[in-house]
């Protein structure tokens, strides 16, 4: 936060040179502050508890009292925005309370996730690997599906017409080792080229840049284009840029995980019932996006509003929710290509995913409802 704007005249009286030092300390602990909160991982991690719906006195009694709940204010998380916009999670969990955190980046979910903060949390698959790998596999379950798509690469197209442009290029990433980072370097890698991983320096510049900061990035010159998940995509697109590539179709069927729900190891354990019901929410709420679109789609952007601050413009809001797919199935097999993907870019090495998911409780709701088992693509709970 900006510190308030004062008058420049200061009184003549003694102590008038220790107040202008005393604000001058003051003034850059507030700056330093503000640069490390803009630089590091989950800029903006705010308790939003108070944006959830009451739990139900006279619902069920589960057994834990809370569920801390993280998730970011994008529309790849729409499932967590709409249910909980809608109310669809707290229905399920009756009288346990909803305590939500909303988080910029994938690193300070994690983090948040091992000191206890949340419990259960929406999440990209980039973070999740490295969660569960540096844990040693103690950390963290993905337990679910959430989001597939919703990534397109956009360029300007005065300067890059086709994929052969894009050598000697400036293309944003959102953060070194993110999920579209990794997906970057492993396309350019495919095509032939080089690109340092940790500088981003090669035959296209790879440019690290919050996804906040992207659009007058690219309105500056100062990026040529970027890869980027929605509605940073199609924000470019209102600013003149155009749809290059859609991540969409560089994976087999058109699908690929975006975004899955893991849970504390510890949580999981101790309250596999409140567990069960955050994930039948989660089944009602995939399900209300699919046979309700445009009021999902509005319940997306109420929650964002009220997370963020101000809601998406149409330009922006309905091209972006239309190339996002919803689903409860977390297409294990596409999280294991992205953990190769970062090994190929050499930003992982080769990591033992064995154990990742745990979709027990996900198919036990998924059972319930007369639906299909979802697979773990032998990375399962043994």
């Amino acid at each position: 936060m900006a510190p308030s704007t004062e008058s420049t005249h200061t009184p003549n009286r003694p102590n008038a040179g220790r107040i202008r030092r005393a604000a001058a300390v003051t003034a850059a602990v507030i700056t330093a502050a503000g640069l490390l909160s803009a630089c590091s991982y989950g800029s903006k991690s705010t308790d939003k508890a108070s944006a959830a719906p009451a739990a139900s006195a006279g619902g069920a009694k589960l057994s834990a009292d809370t569920v801390k709940i993280g998730y970011f204010a994008n529309l790849t998380h729409g499932t967590a925005l709409v249910g909980l916009q809608q109310g669809l999670f707290q229905k399920e969990l009756g009288a346990t309370q909803i305590k939500t955190q909303v988080f910029n980046a994938g690193p300070a979910e994690i983090e948040a996730l091992n000191a206890g903060s949340i419990d259960i949390g929406w999440i990209g698959p980039s973070p999740a690997i490295n969660g569960y790998t540096k844990s040693e596999g103690k950390s963290l379950k993905i337990i679910g599906g959430s989001a597939s798509g919703g990534v397109k690469l956009v360029v300007n197209p005065d300067k890059i017409k086709t994929v052969d442009d894009l050598k000697g290029k400036k293309i944003a990433t959102p953060q070194l080792g993110n999920t579209q980072d990794v997906a970057l370097l492993n396309y350019l890698a495919g095509k032939g080229w080089k690109v340092d991983a940790q500088s981003g320096a090669g035959d296209v510049s790879v440019v690290r840049t919050d996804n906040k900061v992207t659009p007058d990035a690219y309105k500056s010159g100062s990026i040529d284009g970027a890869w980027v998940p929605e509605p940073t995509a199609s924000k470019l697109v209102t600013l003149g840029a155009k749809v290059l590539l859609n991540e969409k179709d560089v994976w087999p069927d058109k699908k690929f995980v975006i975004t899955n729900i893991i849970v504390s190891q510890k949580f999981l354990t101790e309250h596999p019932d409140v567990v069960e019901a955050v994930l039948r929410g989660s089944v009602n709420t995939n399900a209300f996006i699919k046979a309700n679109p445009d009021q999902a789609k509005a319940a997306a952007n109420a929650q964002i509003k009220a997370d963020a601050g101000n809601a998406l413009d149409a330009a922006v809001l309905d091209p972006a929710w239309a190339d996002i797919d919803f689903l409860d199935d977390p297409l294990a097999g596409t999280l294991q290509a992205e953990a190769d993907h970062a090994v190929t870019a050499g930003l992982l090495k080769k990591p033992t995913l064995a154990g990742i998911y745990d979709l027990n409780p996900l198919n036990k709701v998924l059972k319930e409802k007369g639906q299909p088992a979802v697979a773990d693509a032998g990375l399962g709970a043994k």
